[in-house]
């Protein structure tokens, strides 16, 4: 009696297909390795770039918090500076100095003398403007004073 499956049994034909069998379950187990690697690393730099992002923004809201308390000593100061002034407007030497610096006022028994000093032009004409005031000044007045002598009802708008 022959044995059905004597191919089997045979060793050569047994390693064949044991070998087969295993290459393709270590080709699915590369494949899920490498698929894993792969998620693997693009975890690592999500992390990796989340981590910079987040010290990016520590650095800017630790700039902003000095600044804001730079601010704020600024402002502490500037009321305390106010608060003084307000003490000194209250006494009677600082309002009589504001009446007369800033107000134009004198005491009993003053005269009040007020020198304007006309402005200088610091910048010179430009040939335009020059122009232009040499046609107000001659043709202009000219032309104003004739029709004024013609028609007394001319109204310059």
């Amino acid at each position: 009696m022959a044995l059905e499956n004597q191919d089997t049994i045979t060793g050569d034909n047994l390693r064949n297909k044991t070998r087969t069998i295993q290459k393709k379950k270590m080709r699915k187990n590369k494949v899920y390795l490498s698929f894993m690697t792969i998620i693997l690393l693009l975890c690592v730099v999500q992390v990796a770039y989340s981590a910079l992002f987040n010290i990016s923004k520590i650095v800017v809201y630790r700039g902003k918090i000095i600044k804001a308390q730079e601010l704020k000593e600024a402002a502490l100061q500037k009321n305390k500076r106010l608060k003084n002034e307000l003490d000194n407007f209250n006494s009677t030497n600082r309002v009589e100095s504001i009446a007369r610096n800033n107000l134009k006022m004198a005491g009993e028994n003053e005269v009040l003398v007020i020198i304007n000093t006309p402005d200088a032009e610091d910048k010179p004409k430009t040939k335009k403007e020059q122009f232009l005031d040499f046609i107000e000044k001659n043709i202009v007045d000219k032309v104003i004073r004739q029709n004024q002598e013609n028609n007394p009802d001319f109204i310059l708008p």
